[in-house]
């Protein structure tokens, strides 16, 4: 069984370490003449991307240290990075790129483009060819939901206990070219649907088809999109490895003629939800028989799926023992809210979510 290469790009929040608010300075950081930091849709955001290997360790080693490299270009600029997929603090420096793309965007789909202030994790996995990726994108889609269920880090936005697991999953579904999709079935029917979304305005190019999985523009990969960043490497880790198990699996399916299995948009959409709404506290969507089942009874589905991938990249240890470490500890969204305790101190949450970011890049 063949061992995929991995790339991961992560978004990461620029905050003002004094006031604990976000701080609008992505122009001066990215342009502090660091190539590997980019900007994104808002200035108090930048972003980061992993060179491709098989080795996770290789994509996690990357990872550490270009979180330092933006820490030490945010500190330039008077602000430090966050880990976080939301903005913990009510935000009034949430600024647009002044990019001509992102004032489109803004100018397109105004009320829903302002607060879309969040940050994803999104895993490119390598495919051998337009038509695998395709079969890829066709089969995955049951088991994207426990995937973002262990990814679960935004309870909380601009002053507000959500309630959800994932809030970051909430806004960035509202966007129209986002979420789970119909079968395809091959690539011609995949690229009629693009240009469609495009030209019905829903996107404005490919670049904003933000579907659950993609075939990348620049790059021979499926992109997964469905990840709350993770403040933890090791719970990114974790996501990555387990996005690769899928993608290796259901290519493997899809090379050997095993159907589509039939699940509805609406099913999928319900197990989405529900993931972003509980994660890992409360159950979850099966991802072969469409019940409700405890929320690690789904996690255990999926890896025993996706076991003979996981041990042929030599992943099966590294998830076993985060599991558990999950399972002890709680995902980040619970540690959010165990942070923030009875009396909500989302003070208390951002510190712990600096204190965490900047513990991932200097150990």
């Amino acid at each position: 069984m063949t061992v995929r290469s991995v790339g991961v790009e992560e978004e990461l929040l620029l905050v003002d370490p004094g006031t604990l608010r976000l701080k609008a300075v992505s122009d001066r950081v990215v342009g502090g003449g660091d190539d590997q930091l980019e900007q994104e849709l808002f200035l108090t955001q930048v972003e980061i991307a992993s060179d491709p290997s098989a080795d996770l360790d290789e994509v996690v080693a990357d990872l550490r240290n270009r979180r330092g490299r933006a820490a030490k270009a945010a500190g330039e600029a008077g602000a430090t990075i966050m880990a976080a997929p939301t903005p913990v603090l009510p935000d009034p420096d949430s600024e647009v790129t002044p990019k001509e793309r992102y004032q489109r965007m803004m100018g397109r789909f105004g009320e829903l483009g302002r607060r879309a202030v969040v940050c994803g994790m999104h895993v490119h996995v390598d495919v051998e060819s337009p038509e695998e990726a395709v079969g890829v994108v066709d089969r995955l889609r049951p088991w994207l939901p426990v995937v973002q269920a262990v990814s679960t880090n935004s309870p909380f936005n601009e002053g507000v206990d959500t309630g959800y697991a994932s809030w970051r999953a909430q806004v960035w579904d509202a966007w129209p070219s986002a979420g789970p999709t119909e079968p395809f079935g091959d690539v011609g029917h995949y690229r009629s649907a693009v240009e469609r979304l495009v030209a019905s305005g829903a996107a404005m190019d490919e670049g904003m088809i933000y579907l659950d999985a993609r075939l990348a523009r620049s790059y021979p990969t499926v992109e997964v999109r469905v990840a709350d960043i993770c403040t933890d490497l090791g719970t990114t880790a974790l996501v990555a490895a387990l996005i690769r198990a899928i993608v290796t699996t259901v290519a493997d399916e899809h090379a050997a003629g095993v159907p589509v299995a039939p699940w509805r948009v609406d099913l999928l959409r319900g197990a989405r939800w529900r993931a972003s709404r509980h994660g890992l506290t409360d159950r979850l969507v099966h991802p072969v028989s469409g019940d409700l089942v405890p929320a690690y009874e789904a996690v255990e589905a999926l890896v025993a799926h996706v076991l003979p991938a996981l041990e042929a990249a030599g992943d099966s240890e590294r998830i076993a023992q985060r599991l558990h470490h999950l399972q002890e500890h709680g995902s980040g969204a619970q540690r959010q809210c165990r942070v923030a305790g009875d009396d909500t101190d989302l003070d208390a949450v951002v510190r712990d979510l600096l204190e965490r970011t900047r513990a991932s890049y200097e150990d």
